[in-house]
């Protein structure tokens, strides 16, 4: 076994590879950019080294400098990750060079596999089923044109080189192929520095069902069974679970013979993923990833193996400690929190995390993060926080578990799809486990619902809350009379209006402290409601409140300034939270409101594509620009019909969160 490892990565994935090398008594060297040089996975390595500044093609990606951190560490192996240089055949060959173990496959199955028409022409040759569609190298747009039309609308636009939906684009008539087209090359160039692409016959209610496969130096291969990745948005997984649900044995045993021969026929040596397209009991090769997945932790949860373990032994030479797969027990699935605003079209979110709390570790529950309280999430990389993992005895059970841990989560500082996640666990079609890739388009209003006024329930809640947080900043000052918060007075108890916005509108309540402790509301509809006190639960993060006699149990997320959100659990209520930002009940009306013609940047990124120029007149939604940023296109559209009148940035140009984009003069009504 190694005694010295590289991680060539950064966040939960490093983290992830210096638990299990560190139980195994194996040093570990972290490397880190600029943006990186007190990140957690730094602080968790025996030694660590610089690496460059922080875009990743300065530092992540320069192999010369990640092997030069080898060399100084004395560091035998080096494990990548996943993303970055994971994939990267060139790097296999100048570790082998260096004398430096890669812990990953030989650089021939990477340079088949990394290829998608290449690959989709070995599987045919090794009887491995194929989607119908167009592999080959000949790139003239008029040629994939008539291929598309051979094949059928709609089809699919698939980056040749790559992965993680980059390049993607479904296209369903004729009329938009060339639009099309012209996106999934810009994509795949900036991605991947390769605009080649391939053509598939699109397929309308499909399942994404992969195979985790292992093979060694000593001609043994074998499959630890599916899982399904099918909940997507953008061609990127956000829900994961471990074993696929409701596949017949017949198609199980079928997709287990498919991944093992799929990994012979290209000389597959270390951990790998072969994915499928699957639509009843038809079932089509898609790819191979030939890393570790990022959602291996499902695999393990439900076979007891540690994957990263299983690498290290291969890599170092070793046999598979197992020569078939264990029995699958019971089931894992596994969800990614990012920084992201599910309510702008999953918008990535760059800022500061002034808190991060997750459940204390308990049984079928992991957590995977390489983020702390007090971290940034920079435009510079993937705006991962954490994943969060659930095991139980069966599939509801699993979810139950997952939703909890949902629960119990706390990110304050900046935007994230947490609450969107608390809803996929619970939503009735999940349960019934109803899956395939276009599952969040068709329950997207469900997940994301708009914004809507807080019921009663949850501002009588709010108050209490509000109410109690001002107590407690009360209780941690000096000692004053002004500070008197039992509502006495002479002629009875006190009564106080207070303000609350909760997003969709703001509300007037009207306070009354009586005798007791007790606060008694009246609510804009003119009912009344009744609150006894706030007990703390759990430490700062939960309260419990009676309200009308029933105890409610409430989470408690403190944001910036006096801004709170709850999370009401129970009483019919699954999970649910409010944002509530407490307003000035005597304060004028208006504020200060953006000009609804001013487009400026979201977030820090790259401007890849200008579409208008000043005098062109635009309608409402017209993209008019296209901005690069955290591994995703953002696109600028028009809020109204108008004319544009001043471009503020040109293609190529970095811009930072508020730079002017487009202004346009906004037509009236």
């Amino acid at each position: 076994m190694f005694r010295t490892l590289l991680i060539a990565n950064r966040g939960e994935i490093a983290c992830r590879v210096i638990r299990t090398a560190r139980r195994l008594g194996i040093r570990c060297v972290a490397v880190f950019s600029e943006a990186d040089a007190g990140a957690l996975h730094v602080a968790m390595a025996d030694e660590a080294h610089p690496i460059g500044p922080a875009p990743a093609a300065q530092s992540y990606l320069r192999a010369d400098r990640i092997l030069e951190a080898a060399r100084a560490s004395g560091a035998e192996a080096i494990h990548p990750g996943y993303g970055f240089l994971s994939e990267n055949a060139e790097f296999g060959e100048a570790c082998a060079a260096a004398g430096v173990s890669f812990v990953g496959p030989p650089p021939a199955a990477i340079r088949a596999m990394g290829s998608k028409a290449e690959s989709k022409r070995i599987m045919a040759e090794a009887n491995v089923p194929i989607v119908p569609g167009y592999h080959g190298e000949a790139q003239d747009d008029a040629l994939l044109a008539s291929e598309a039309a051979r094949i059928g609308f709609p089809v699919l636009i698939k980056a040749s080189a790559g992965g993680g939906g980059k390049g993607m684009r479904p296209v369903l008539a004729a009329g938009d192929f060339a639009t099309e087209l012209a996106g999934a090359r810009r994509e795949a160039k900036a991605a991947f520095g390769d605009d080649r692409v391939l053509l598939e016959r699109y397929l309308q209610k499909p399942r994404h069902v992969e195979v985790q496969v292992f093979a060694d130096g000593h001609g043994n291969t074998i499959h630890l069974h599916t899982r399904d990745c099918s909940v997507q948005r953008r061609h990127q997984k956000v829900l994961e679970e471990a074993p696929a649900p409701d596949l017949s044995p017949a198609l199980r045993a079928r997709l287990h013979d498919a991944a093992v021969a799929a990994a012979r026929a290209v000389g597959y040596v270390n951990a790998g993923t072969v994915e499928f397209i699957v639509e009843g009991e038809d079932a089509f090769f898609m790819e191979m990833n030939t890393r570790l997945q990022v959602e291996h932790p499902v695999t393990e949860m439900v076979t007891g193996l540690d994957l990263v373990e299983w690498q290290l032994r291969v890599a170092a030479g070793e046999p598979l400690p197992r020569r078939e797969a264990p029995p699958v027990r019971g089931h894992s699935a596994e969800v990614r929190l990012y920084a992201e605003d599910p309510a702008h079209g999953f918008r990535p979110a760059a800022g500061v995390v002034r808190r991060f709390s997750t459940p204390p570790g308990a049984e079928g529950l992991r957590i995977e993060t390489g983020i702390r309280s007090g971290d940034a999430i920079t435009p510079n990389y993937d705006p991962m926080v954490a994943k969060v993992v659930a095991w139980g005895p069966d599939r509801p059970a699993a979810l139950r578990r997952l939703a909890a841990a949902l629960d119990e989560t706390e990110v304050v500082g900046l935007a994230t799809n947490l609450d969107f996640l608390r809803r996929l666990a619970r939503h009735p079609a999940m349960v019934r486990a109803e899956l395939d890739t276009g599952f969040l388009g068709r329950h997207l209003a469900d997940l994301v619902p708009a914004a809507t006024a807080a019921p009663p329930r949850a501002l009588a809640a709010a108050a209490a809350i509000h109410l109690d947080r001002q107590a407690r900043s009360r209780a941690a000052r000096p000692a004053s009379p002004w500070d008197r918060a039992d509502g006495w007075r002479l002629r009875g108890g006190a009564e106080r209006l207070l303000r609350l916005h909760d997003g969709a509108e703001a509300h007037d309540l009207h306070l009354r402290q009586e005798r007791g402790g007790a606060l008694r509301l009246l609510l804009e509809d003119g009912k009344e409601a009744r609150v006894g006190r706030v007990a703390a639960e759990g430490g700062e993060r939960h309260r419990t409140i009676t309200v009308d006699g029933l105890v409610l149990r409430v989470g408690v997320a403190a944001g910036e300034g006096e801004a709170f959100a709850i999370t009401l659990s129970g009483a019919g209520h699954a999970g649910d939270t409010w944002s509530f930002r407490p307003l000035d009940p005597y304060a004028p009306p208006g504020g200060d409101v953006a000009a609804e013609g001013r487009l400026s940047a979201p977030i820090p990124g790259r401007v890849v594509q200008l579409l208008v120029g000043e005098g062109d007149v635009v309608e409402r939604g017209q993209v008019l620009a296209v901005l690069e940023a955290m591994k995703t296109e953002l696109r600028i559209t028009a809020p109204a019909d108008g004319t544009v009148a001043h471009v503020g940035c040109a293609v190529g140009d970095s811009v930072e969160e508020g730079t002017e984009i487009v202004t346009l003069d906004v037509k009236g009504d």
